[in-house]
This record gives C-alpha cells, sequence and structure tokens, in this order.
C-alpha cells in the first residue's frame, strides 16, 4: 500500500504595514466611544478598536511601554507638534492651538493605589473634534475621577468636556489639599496658643513647601486656559471650546485660599520661632544666673588652693568651715546684687 503524502505551500505573508485604528493598539490603559448623546462606552483595552463615523473617542495611554509611540505616530492621525508634545519630556503646563488640533500639558495630583498624593504628575493630550489622546508616565487621580464618572453615566457634551471634568477634578483635589492645610494649622495654632510646643517648625516648613506648590501648579494651569481663550478665540471648533471663565474664576478662588494658608503658615512659622527664641534666652538667662553665684565661690577656692605660705585661716582651727561659710556669703551677695539691679530696673 502506497502512501501518497501531498505537500502545499503556504503563501508569503505580506509586508507589515503601519498600524491602523482597528488593530490592537499597545500601551492602551482605557479607551471609551462617547455616543452623539453623550454617552459613554467602555472598549476593552486588549481588543481592537474600530474607526466608526458615529461619536469619538478617548484614548488613554500608558508612555511607559515603549510601543504606544509607534502606534501615536502612525495611526493617531495627530499632527507631528502634538505628536512630539505627547512623547516628549517637558513638565511645563501648556496649550497649543495647530490644524484643528488642541494639545498640550496639565498637572494632575499623582495616585498612589487608592489615595491621592501630593505628588504633581502631568498629563498630556491632544483633542480634535473626533479623538481625545491622553497620555501618562504615573497613575493621576483627576484621570482616573473622570474614567470613573463615564463609568458611572455622566454624560459629556463635547470632547472640550473631557477636559473641563479632568481640570474640575485636579481642582477638587487641591481644594481638599487646602482643607486639609488648614486643619493641620488649626492645630498647630492650638498647640501654640497652649505653649505646647514640640516639632511645630518642621510641621510648618512642610505645610509651607506645599501650598507653595499648589500655587505653582494652580497659577500655571490658569495662565493655560487664559492662554487658550487669548490666543484660540473664534478659531476654535465648538467642541474644543472649553469653560474659560467658569475654570478660571474656580482656579482664581482656590489660588486666593492657598496664599491665604501659605502666609498663615509663614506668620505661625514666625511666632514659633519666636516663642523658641524666647525660651532659648530664659535657658541662657538662668545659666547665666548660676554661673554668676558660682563665679565668687571658685574664686574663693581657687585662692585657698595654692600651695603657698601665709595663706589666711590656714593655721586657724575649723578653718575648712571658715572657708565654707565665706563662700556661701560670696554667692548671696552676688544674689542680694542681682535682686537690687533687677528692682532698679
Amino acid at each position: 500500500m502506497t502512501s501518497v503524502i501531498e505537500t502545499t505551500e503556504t503563501p508569503a505573508r505580506p509586508p507589515a504595514g503601519p498600524p491602523s485604528a482597528g488593530d490592537l493598539v499597545p500601551g492602551l490603559v482605557w479607551a471609551f466611544r462617547i455616543h452623539p448623546d453623550g454617552s459613554a462606552e467602555e472598549l476593552a483595552p486588549d481588543a481592537p478598536i474600530g474607526d466608526r463615523h458615529d461619536g469619538w473617542l478617548w484614548l488613554h495611554f500608558n508612555l511607559a511601554d515603549q510601543r504606544s509611540g509607534l502606534w501615536l505616530d502612525q495611526a493617531s492621525g495627530l499632527p507631528p507638534q502634538a505628536l512630539a508634545l505627547l512623547r516628549g519630556a517637558d513638565r511645563h503646563q501648556q496649550v497649543h492651538v495647530a490644524e484643528g488640533c488642541i494639545y498640550g500639558v496639565v498637572a494632575d495630583l499623582v495616585r498612589d493605589l487608592n489615595r491621592v498624593t501630593h505628588q504633581f504628575g502631568h498629563l498630556r493630550f491632544a483633542m480634535t473634534e473626533r479623538r481625545m489622546v491622553t497620555a501618562r508616565h504615573e497613575a493621576l487621580h483627576a484621570t482616573e475621577l473622570a474614567r470613573q464618572r463615564l463609568r458611572e453615566g455622566y454624560r459629556l457634551k463635547s470632547v472640550a468636556g473631557l477636559l473641563d471634568t479632568v481640570i474640575d477634578h485636579v481642582a477638587d483635589a487641591i481644594d481638599g489639599l487646602v482643607d486639609d492645610i488648614g486643619s493641620e494649622l488649626d492645630g498647630i495654632e492650638d498647640r501654640l496658643l497652649s505653649r505646647r510646643l514640640g516639632d511645630e517648625r518642621a510641621e510648618l516648613g512642610r505645610l509651607r513647601r506645599l501650598s507653595v506648590r499648589l500655587h505653582r501648579q494652580l497659577l500655571g494651569l490658569r495662565n493655560l486656559l487664559l492662554r487658550v481663550e487669548r490666543d484660540g478665540g473664534s478659531a476654535i471648533p465648538a467642541l474644543l471650546q472649553l469653560q474659560h471663565v467658569r475654570l478660571i474664576q474656580r482656579l482664581d478662588g482656590l489660588d486666593h485660599e492657598v496664599v491665604a494658608m501659605r502666609e498663615r503658615a509663614r506668620l505661625l512659622q514666625d511666632e514659633v520661632g519666636a516663642r523658641l527664641a524666647a525660651e532659648t534666652n530664659r535657658h541662657l538667662d538662668t545659666l547665666t544666673v548660676l554661673g554668676s553665684l558660682f563665679l565668687p565661690p571658685t574664686l574663693i577656692s581657687g585662692i585657698f588652693g595654692m600651695n603657698t605660705k601665709d595663706l589666711p585661716l590656714a593655721e586657724v582651727d575649723h578653718g575648712s568651715l571658715w572657708a565654707l561659710a565665706l563662700m556661701a556669703l560670696s554667692s548671696l551677695a552676688v544674689y542680694g546684687l542681682f535682686r537690687w539691679i533687677s528692682r532698679r530696673r
């Protein structure tokens, strides 16, 4: 019995072309499709994302994955300037408008597991009328809250509404930090008034540094919105129009609170420093008085300790007791002198 083995040649695969929107997206943390009615549909990050014509997409990337840069360059459809900023290392808050695209960098608080930290990270974004692309190196607090709101059914009116939501959550987080600073300052002030001083100077220094960082980030975010309002104007499409006036007013109010907390911490630090200086002076005064009281007895004991002839009381009975009495009288004389000087003042 003869067996026949048929062989078929496997056709060669064509060379891989640039990735498209329907391919798997490397480095994607999450994705949402926002429908025309504003409702959000969460998409699986490990599945192809189709480029449909209804609504728009929010794609959020982790820049720690180097492969995400290739996809952004070849399939994001963003202007080269926006791509350069998304993949760059510039940590300065900024915003630019070019070719129907708004792109920039905004500050956001870093998220550690389920809590917000005091450290600032940076969210890089680029938005067109059909797509919002955001990217980060660390997990960010306000961005995660925006994601949770979409999961809970929050409806977005426009692409810019997503950035408005993120900035609102940044302001909420800073507002919470300002409340925490105020509570800590209240506790330090209570301890200061009750004269229970501890390590308040270190605590106040930490609170001042935090308030300075908050002020800098708020000022940068406010200037960013002012620049969009000044430079963009009517040239920005309606879907990309941010709520400048409302956000600027809120950031101004927060910045005033932060500056007030910073000045309050500085005044408390000055008062703590004055209290500690006064306490140090009291201790020095005590040491000075003690040294002055023991200086005459020391002089007398030094005289009687000389190994020379004709020392006083050397041949007198109970001479040591007389020497001790003389030393005590000298201390009492100095004490009386101090009391007389204090009464004269």
